[in-house]
Parts: structure tokens; C-alpha cells; sequence
């Protein structure tokens, strides 16, 4: 089609041109909140934690916030503590009965729901903004401005500020995601770990194996992509008929539909759940100081070790069947398909479209979840011996490849609907401009 032959095709159409340049002027009003330093700090207090705990706590907090919480900015957290708010109404709302039954009541309940995840993404903020300054910057105190000390007020204006700071980019996000293209909040993630690309490389300018490592870098990450690419877009296509009924003259139904269940359904989820819950013994472990804590503490951080390989694993597997099942409910589908008439055809209505429905998704759970636990653990074993930087390894690992992916896929699909939508529409126009009712012929019903 003449509309997805070219991108240029993209910037001739007004709309799509504006929410281009909505979305680029909100993701650069992103950037520059970073220039703005938190009062009190060392503009470089973070740079050399962040590189030494790629893979730690602090690491899962850095890929959250988009790649930048190892900075003296206001925005150091980003968008971590309304994802978190998402991610914990997401649970509510197939857990709750109140809170379910306000999601369905359309688009005033999903107004509801989103307004409770802006409130409690201020709590949130607050709680992770504490854990910042007690967790990174008391335990440093280099980093501190001598001038002013570890006091209250300092505490006070470091955590009001990440608060803030929090705040105004949960308000981007929106912005983004009203008036632009795509998701905001996952566009404002993918655009912070992007950004952090261009300083890693930069480290490993002027070494002898440069060239070696960009070519080896270029293909492994090429290899990432088209495996996730292959594995988000695979989805198995369940048929559903739905019964045909008369009115009158007329008949209704009768048309075959497809119900969508895609491979890797949970996303990246199990990963984020996985990796908090491992990492978190890690830490409090090496807080102690006790031998068998330490060597504890060092089994478990060890990338390639069995134990930490089988933990992140089993894991994966677990949280991946969690959310699946919470997400997606057989017996509820299968009720509201026999509402409405529907049908599997060769399975009955009922109990066995819910086992049917059951047996499937267990087997696509658990494809999508090797699938997620290759993903999650390879990169390690890849890049162990190789002469990349924490943070280019940490690019290279599960969770930042499937969210850039995931949102690159999202806003492509999103800049393809708006180009046939378009193309429909004129169309439409054009033909039904030119059609007239000929003597004798019947209106079509």
C-alpha cells in the first residue's frame, strides 16, 4: 500500500505530523529536567555507584526511572513510582471485586482507576525517594555538599524534590500519551535507557578490540531483537463463532472471529518481579556483616552462578504463570462468550470451552516463560568474558531490550493505524461521493 511504502508519508499528514512533534518536544522537555540538579549534591555522587550496581537494587531502580536515577536531578526517579501505582492497580483490579467491577463500568470507571494511580503514585514517590536518600546518598557521605551536611533540611529538600520531580514526569507521560503517539510512560522509560547508549560507548572508545567489540555488540543485540520481535508478535489464534439470529427478515451473526493469545502475554513483568524479590536478599545479606552472609550474599549476585541462574529461573516461571492467570481467566471468558452466543466450534459452551481455554494457556505460559527466562539469563553468560561495560551488558539484558522493543513495536502499530485510518477515510469519501441510486435499485440495509 502506498500508505506503509514510505515514512515520509507520515509528515504529510497533519495530524500524525502534530503528535510527532508533540511526543519529541515532551520526550526533550524530558531531557532537559535532568539539567536541573537537586540542591545540596554533588553533581556527580552517583556516577560511580550506578556503574558498580548495574545488576543490583539500585540497577532494577535505575531501569525503571528510564536509565537515570544516577543523577543529581530532579528527575532522578522519572516514571518509576507511577509505574509502580500501574502495575498495583493492574493486580487490584483483577483481585478486587469493587475495583473490578469499576473498571467495567467503561470509560468514567477507567477515568476513576487512572486518577487513584496519579494519587498513589505520590505516596509511592515518597516512599522511594526516602529510600534513596537513605539507602545511596547517607551511605556516601562524600557525596554531600560539606557546606550544608546530612541534616532534616537536607532531607527534606532531596525527597520533596524527587517527589516533585516524580510528579511533573507522571504529568508527561500523560501529555504524551493524550496528544502524542504511544504509551508516555513507556516512551519516557524506553527514551532513558536509550540516552544512556551514547556515554557507554564512549567508554569504550580508544580501546585496541574497539571495533571487534562494536561488531560482536551489534550482532548480539541484532540477534536479541529479531528472537523478541518473533516471540511478541507470535500469538495463537483460537476461533470463535458466533450463533447466527433472525429478526425478521434479517439475519444476524453467523461471522468467525479469532481470539488472540499472545506468546509472551506477561510481558515483561515476570522479570520485574523476579528480579526484585531475588535481589532484595542480596542486598539485606551483604548489609550484614557476618562471613556466611557475605558468602551468601556473593553466591547469590553471581551472574553466571548455578544458584543464581536456577533461582531467576524458577522464578521467571512462577511469576509468568501469576500474572497470566491473574490477567487472563478462563471461566470468564467462557462465561461471557456463551452470554453472548459465542462459541469455540467442536467445544461445548461452558465448563469445557474453560478447560479448553485452560490447557491452551498453560501451554503458551509456558513457551512465554522459557522464552523470558532465555532472555533474562543469557546475557550474562554472553557478555561475562567480553570487555563491555556494566552498563552496556545491562543494555544487553532482559529488561531493557524487551521494553525498548516492546514500545518501538507499540508506536510502530500505533503511526501504521493512524495511516490506515487515514487512507480509509478518504476512501470512503471518495467512493460514496460518487454513487448514486440508479432508477428501480433497492437501498442497501
Amino acid at each position: 500500500m502506498e500508505a506503509q511504502g514510505s515514512p515520509l508519508q507520515l509528515l504529510k499528514i497533519p495530524e500524525t505530523r502534530d503528535k510527532i512533534l508533540v511526543t519529541m518536544g515532551l520526550l526533550l522537555a524530558y531531557r532537559l529536567g535532568f539539567q536541573v540538579p537537586i540542591p545540596g549534591m554533588n553533581p556527580n555522587f552517583l556516577s560511580d555507584i550506578s556503574r558498580e550496581a548495574q545488576q543490583s537494587w539500585f540497577g532494577l531502580m535505575n531501569a525503571f526511572s528510564g536509565g537515570d536515577i544516577g543523577r543529581t536531578s530532579m528527575f532522578s526517579l522519572g516514571i518509576m513510582p507511577y509505574i509502580s501505582a500501574s502495575i498495583i492497580f493492574s493486580m487490584l483490579s483483577k483481585i478486587s471485586p469493587k475495583i473490578e467491577a469499576i473498571a467495567k463500568e467503561g470509560a468514567s470507571g477507567q477515568k476513576r482507576i487512572n486518577q487513584w494511580t496519579r494519587l498513589l503514585a505520590v505516596p509511592i514517590a515518597l516512599l522511594q525517594a526516602l529510600l534513596v536518600y537513605t539507602g545511596v546518598f547517607l551511605a556516601n557521605p562524600l557525596m554531600i555538599d560539606k557546606s550544608i551536611g546530612a541534616g532534616l533540611g537536607l532531607a527534606v529538600i532531596v525527597i520533596l524534590s524527587l517527589t516533585a520531580g516524580a510528579i511533573f514526569c507522571m504529568w508527561l507521560g500523560e501529555l504524551i500519551t493524550e496528544y502524542g503517539i504511544g504509551n508516555g510512560a513507556s516512551l519516557i522509560i524506553m527514551a532513558g535507557i536509550i540516552t544512556d547508549m551514547p556515554s557507554a560507548l564512549a567508554q569504550m572508545v580508544g580501546r585496541d578490540d574497539f571495533y571487534d567489540t562494536i561488531v560482536y555488540l551489534v550482532a548480539l543485540w541484532l540477534a536479541i531483537v529479531v528472537v523478541i520481535v518473533y516471540i511478541t508478535k507470535g500469538t495463537r489464534r483460537i476461533p470463535i463463532q458466533y450463533a447466527k439470529l433472525t429478526r425478521g427478515r434479517r439475519v444476524y451473526g453467523g461471522q468467525r472471529h479469532f481470539l488472540p493469545l499472545k506468546v509472551n502475554m506477561a510481558g515483561v513483568m515476570p522479570i520485574i518481579f523476579a528480579s526484585i524479590i531475588f535481589v532484595l536478599p542480596g542486598v539485606l545479606l551483604s548489609l550484614l556483616d557476618y562471613e556466611w552472609s557475605t558468602w551468601l550474599a556473593t553466591v547469590l549476585n553471581d551472574q553466571v552462578g548455578f544458584v543464581h541462574v536456577a533461582l531467576q529461573v524458577v522464578l521467571i516461571f512462577a511469576f509468568c504463570f501469576f500474572w497470566n492467570r491473574l490477567m487472563f481467566q478462563p471461566e470468564q471468558i467462557a462465561d461471557d462468550l456463551r452470554e453472548r452466543g459465542s462459541f469455540i466450534p467442536g467445544i461445548r459452551p461452558g465448563p469445557k470451552t474453560a478447560e479448553f481455554l485452560d490447557h491452551t494457556l498453560t501451554r503458551i505460559t509456558m513457551a512465554g516463560a522459557a522464552f523470558l527466562a532465555v532472555i533474562a539469563v543469557l546475557p550474562s553468560f554472553v557478555t561475562a568474558k567480553t570487555p563491555l561495560t556494566p552498563a552496556m551488558a545491562y543494555f544487553l539484558g532482559g529488561t531493557s531490550v524487551l521494553i525498548v522493543v516492546g514500545v518501538a513495536l507499540d508506536v510502530v502499530d500505533k503511526l501504521n493505524a493512524q495511516l490506515v485510518m487515514r487512507n480509509y477515510e478518504g476512501f470512503m469519501k471518495s467512493s460514496g461521493a460518487g454513487w448514486t441510486q440508479q432508477p428501480g435499485q433497492q437501498t442497501k440495509p
